[in-house]
């Protein structure tokens, strides 16, 4: 576990960035955990001064040194070759199972990329995407068993990742003209880390919003915090 420290500020924004200036990190390198929301103040606390604690962590790079090794060097022809295999050994078993649904596998730059076909399968989406992104974690943990190196695997129905993405563009820029306009911070409800990603990339140029992620896996959360 690497050094954890407790800082406080009027606002977290300004806790966090007071912590990652005093670790000499950045905002990826930590783990934050608001111990105290500014905006749970009772009516014999309101007119203190207001106070907000933050928790940040630095994450242990030397105990995830392998992981991300095989994260991110690129696969050779043969790990991608034994993904691919393993993965479309799988499938050939669970469409065996389930009528009317049907696979295409392909592979694009050494990333593995599945696409169901058929009636079925659009109930494999789910609830804004928790079973398909449940099932592209089951085919990257199939496909990759014994390989050195880690080969990406994408998991598509009916174009709904491309969809997905641009509804969560367009949420990014409605939540940063509210953020804008009354100055609250917007906690949004819990996502995936491919989800959390495309809020983050498309508001990391705002002038007038930050964004950070709170809360453990699976439920973590993003914050939209006025600057």
């Amino acid at each position: 576990m690497g050094k954890t420290i407790i800082v406080e500020g009027k606002t977290s924004t300004e806790a966090i960035e007071k912590g990652l200036k005093e670790l000499k990190c950045r905002r990826d390198d930590v783990d934050i955990k608001i111990l105290e929301n500014e905006d749970k103040r009772s009516f014999f606390s309101i007119l203190e001064p207001r106070v907000v604690k933050v928790e940040l962590t630095v994450k242990d790079v030397k105990e995830n040194h392998e992981f991300h090794e095989k994260m991110y060097k690129e696969p050779s022809d043969e790990d991608v070759e034994k993904c691919k295999n393993n993965i479309e050994t799988f499938l050939k078993e669970f469409t065996a199972i389930l009528e009317n649904l049907e696979y295409k596998i392909t592979v694009n730059n050494k990333d593995i990329n599945v696409e169901f076909l058929g009636e079925k399968s659009l109930d494999l989406i789910g609830y804004r995407g928790d079973t398909i992104n449940a099932m592209q974690t089951i085919l990257s943990s199939i496909g990759n068993k014994n390989n050195q190196v880690r080969v990406r695997v994408l998991l598509d129905i009916a174009n709904y990742k491309e969809k997905r993405e641009e509804t969560l563009k367009e949420l990014a820029k409605k939540l940063e003209k509210t953020v804008k306009r009354n100055g609250k911070k917007i906690i949004l409800e819990p996502m995936n880390s491919y989800e959390r990603k495309i809020i983050h990339t498309e508001l990391q140029n705002s002038e007038y919003v930050t964004t950070y992620s709170i809360g453990e896996e699976p439920r973590r959360k993003v914050v939209v915090e006025k600057k």
